[in-house]
């Protein structure tokens, strides 16, 4: 699974993995000593994040449920930021982010390419993969 950028159809991050748990959200990228640059890790829902106890600074991308990205922000360790009214939280790592800009639509995609590829909004009540193609808006 990967995260695309609709405007560019450049992909944000090639290895894509789901806190969508209480615990793993809880855990996110607590006891890892760096972030791969192609790698994110979505926290669904969620609205609030923190770095302490992180060895490293991370990019933070707040999203609607549509995967309009509402808010980034880069958090040095021993940080913390809010999204009011962000549905999912996406942490890539620091500096991964700079060719996205709040109001970009991003998506997750199996990658089967454009005849059967699989796709998904960020809503925090499903992260299913459906067929239909990403349609961001302001929510």
């Amino acid at each position: 699974m990967r995260i695309v950028q609709q405007r560019t159809g450049a992909t944000v991050a090639s290895h894509v993995e789901i806190a969508a748990t209480r615990a793993s959200r809880r855990k996110g990228l607590l006891g890892r000593a760096s972030l791969d640059r192609s790698a994110a890790l979505v926290l669904a829902p969620c609205c609030a994040v923190h770095t302490a106890f992180m060895q490293f600074p991370i990019d933070v991308l707040f999203v609607s449920r549509a995967g309009t990205v509402r808010k980034i922000v880069t958090l040095p360790p021993w940080r913390i930021a809010v999204g009011v009214g962000a549905a999912a939280v996406i942490e890539l790592a620091a500096g991964a982010a700079r060719d996205l800009r709040v109001g970009d639509c991003v998506y997750l995609s199996d990658g089967f390419g454009e005849s059967g590829s699989a796709e998904s909004s960020f809503s925090s009540v499903s992260l299913r993969r459906t067929a239909s193609s990403p349609a961001c808006s302001g929510s």
